[in-house]
């Protein structure tokens, strides 16, 4: 076998390129080396290039993968802040639900301590009139008792003065 290359071949466009010239140059010259060495150069240079190539779309794929997964964090997080805001919307109406019942159940508890002060009011009023009445009956009642005694006086006077034996 020969020396093994010791220089370093360029890769690339250039590589293949020269690679393409050398096989040429080889098969013109009838140096099978040459030739062989200039094969090798174009099939390493597009091995990178296929390399490079096969790189850049596991980069792409790569970076595909990692924008899709932000994208799928995202999402979750949108997701999970919007279940939060519905819990706390939820808590919110149960709070505002409970204050609105609190409000009227102390109305109502107003309402009828109102009623029952109304009630008592009309009550007092009934036995003041009751009284009042009471009162008046009574001074009736002795506004006739006097003057019936006073009649019974007066009867009692005439009775004595018309048969005065009688007394």
């Amino acid at each position: 076998m020969a020396d093994q290359p010791t220089e370093k071949t360029t890769g690339g466009t250039v590589g293949r390129f020269v690679g393409k010239v050398k096989s040429r140059a080889g098969e013109m010259l009838g140096n099978d080396d040459l030739q062989r060495e200039g094969n090798l150069q174009v099939a390493q240079a597009d091995a990178e290039g296929d390399a490079q190539d096969a790189r850049r779309v596991a980069e792409q794929e790569q970076a595909q993968v990692e924008t899709e997964s932000r994208r799928q964090e995202a999402k979750a997080e949108r997701d999970r802040l919007r279940a939060e805001v519905e819990a706390e919307d939820r808590a919110d109406n149960v709070e505002r639900a409970e204050a609105a019942q609190e409000a009227e159940i102390a109305l109502e508890a107003e309402k009828a301590e109102a009623v029952v002060e109304v009630s008592e009011e009309i009550e007092e009023s009934a036995i003041d009139a009751q009284e009042a009445e009471a009162v008046r009956q009574r001074a009736d009642d002795a506004v006739d008792t006097a003057r019936l005694e006073q009649e019974a006086r007066r009867a009692e006077a005439h009775a004595t003065a018309l048969d005065p034996e009688e007394s």
